[in-house]
């Protein structure tokens, strides 16, 4: 890491939710510097304590940012301390303004908007009323101490259009901040939705394993060597009859189960169709995949179905084939199941492998 990339971490963190809440700090920052400077060219010497008040408070929610998660401070409280703070300095720069302290009033907005994005509406709510009781506060001070300066009447109506102003602007962005919540309630659905809806295009329901369309997916985006391992539940059509298809849903759920849990990283499994399951081993020779295949067929004879106390031993027959060269998939699987249907006819519970 350079000099800068750590004078950068160093600043403002990794974390982009931290950088995210920075970037506001700084937006707030610039802010004030701007008002104060425009502030400085009308108020001259009196802008300088509010400078730097200013200032020192902005370094102050600097390192309250930086240090929040440390401090366990959430947006939200550090967005109410920073808007309380603003008040005061509109309180501060309505005083010293002279005939041109009406224009600071629409800080207070200013203040309001900033801070509702990070505030609930009621929180923007009773912000916006403490700026205005503090800003009443300061034009009743004023009036009663420097009538000539500050006329009772035109505070009186000042006020008025300050807090008329205001409690639009709370109310306006307290719907634009519901609005925002639906739209992401919404929008979460959607993502919800979607989610569900490709793990159903690609999972099949009934054992979790991928489907046939999923696999067709897959095998088009392998482009390596391989094997195809297609496997046959053996006489599965006799345990439906004889036990019903519950059971036989029971027997394909296990046996895809430990089919998963016998297979490597990499590998995939689909259920193919009915009881057949295809499996891809990409990267793998003949003789490593009959061998991977063959373990996994001997271990069936511990199988235990949940639920189902069946006469004989659960067993599968399994074609194998390797891909020749760039040849497509297609024929690959049908040298599998070719080699499948030799391995039924030789007696069931056994692996062949294509020529």
């Amino acid at each position: 890491m350079g000099l800068h990339a750590r004078v950068v971490s160093l600043a403002v963190g990794t974390d982009p939710k931290l950088r995210r809440m920075l970037s506001y700090w700084a937006a707030t920052a610039a802010l004030y510097a701007v008002f104060v400077a425009l502030m400085g060219i009308e108020a001259g010497a009196d802008a300088l304590g509010l400078g730097v008040y200013a200032a020192l408070g902005a370094a102050t929610f600097y390192a309250l940012v930086r240090a929040s998660a440390r401090l366990r401070l959430r947006p939200h409280t550090l967005a109410a301390l920073q808007g309380l703070f603003g008040v005061t300095c509109n309180m501060w720069a309505y005083s010293i303004m002279g005939p041109l302290r009406g224009a600071t009033l629409m800080g207070l907005m200013v203040v309001v908007v900033f801070c509702t994005f990070a505030l609930r509406p009621r929180q923007t709510l009773l912000l916006a009323l403490c700026g205005l009781l503090g800003m009443g506060a300061t034009m009743w001070w004023h009036q009663l101490r420097d009538p000539l300066h500050y006329p009772p009447r035109v505070e009186a109506v000042t006020f008025a259009l300050m807090a008329g102003c205001s409690l639009t602007v709370t109310f306006l962005t307290g719907e634009m901040n519901k609005l925002r919540a639906r739209l992401k309630a919404k929008r979460e659905i959607v993502e919800a939705a979607l989610v569900t809806i490709r793990v159903l295009a690609t999972t099949d329901e009934l054992t979790s394993v991928s489907n046939r369309r999923h696999m067709n997916e897959v095998l088009e985006d392998e482009h390596g060597p391989a094997c195809i391992a297609l496997i046959d539940i053996d006489f599965f059509k006799q345990i439906n009859d004889r036990h019903g298809h519950a059971a036989g849903d029971a027997v394909l759920r296990a046996v895809a189960h430990r089919l998963r849990d016998a297979l490597r990283d990499g590998d995939v499994l689909a259920r193919w169709g009915g009881e057949e399951f295809l499996v891809l081993l990409p990267a793998t020779t003949l003789i490593a995949a009959r061998a991977l295949i063959e373990s996994i067929r001997a271990g069936m004879a511990s199988l235990v179905v949940p639920g189902v106390d069946l006469a004989a031993r659960v067993s599968f027959s399994a074609g194998l084939a390797a891909r020749q060269g760039r040849e497509p998939f297609s024929a690959t699987i049908n040298r599998a199941d070719k080699a499948l249907y030799r391995a039924k006819a030789a007696g069931r519970d056994r692996v062949e492998c294509a020529a």
